[in-house]
């Protein structure tokens, strides 16, 4: 019996697949389920026609994914936590958190795009935005504790500007020196 499967059946196989079972298989179980179609002439021709112009909605919407995914090039965020004294953070971070973060830099995202397994502690990490079954952005952000942001900025922006400033200054003078010396 050749069937069109209305449906993707696990083992046989994927929704507009024409396929060939047993007629009890089909006559008895896909068949009166709603998993399939007899796949007669006109049925077949008009799975051909369908599949023409879905084909050309899916590349459409393909193209719009990928143009979408130009927004997210170059974005990454930074996540603040409420984290206790041992540096674990209260609760984690999770997709909600990240579509939230996407959102107010100006990119509409859906949560339900963002996929991401829940943080629960400080460093950097990568969730994927799926934006189409074949379009995914992988977006990096740092998940860094609220209360103290201030101080690890005070910290890092020493450090900084002591190893640029100590080296270029250290050879003028030296030169200077030198100069002075002759």
């Amino acid at each position: 019996m050749k069937i069109i499967l209305k449906k993707d059946v696990q083992g046989l196989g994927y929704k507009d697949d024409v396929l060939t079972v047993k007629d009890g298989y089909g006559r008895n179980y896909l068949l009166p389920q709603g998993l399939a179609v007899l796949a007669t002439e006109k049925a077949v021709k008009m799975l051909n026609e369908e599949l023409k112009q879905r084909a050309h909605k899916l590349a459409k919407i393909k193209a719009d994914a990928e143009e979408a995914a130009k927004k997210y090039e170059g974005v990454s965020l930074v996540i603040a936590a409420k984290v206790s004294d041992k540096k674990n953070i209260y609760g984690s971070v999770g997709a909600a958190q990240i579509a939230e973060a996407l959102n107010a830099k100006g990119i509409e995202t859906d949560v339900k795009k963002v996929v991401l397994k829940a943080v629960k502690e400080l460093g950097h990490f990568t969730a994927v935005v799926q934006l189409h079954k074949e379009v995914a952005v992988e977006i990096p952000f740092e998940v860094i504790a609220e209360n103290a942001p201030v101080e690890e900025k005070e910290e890092e922006a020493p450090k900084a500007e002591e190893t640029p400033a100590e080296e270029p200054a250290e050879e003028p003078e030296t030169e200077e020196e030198a100069e002075v010396a002759e």
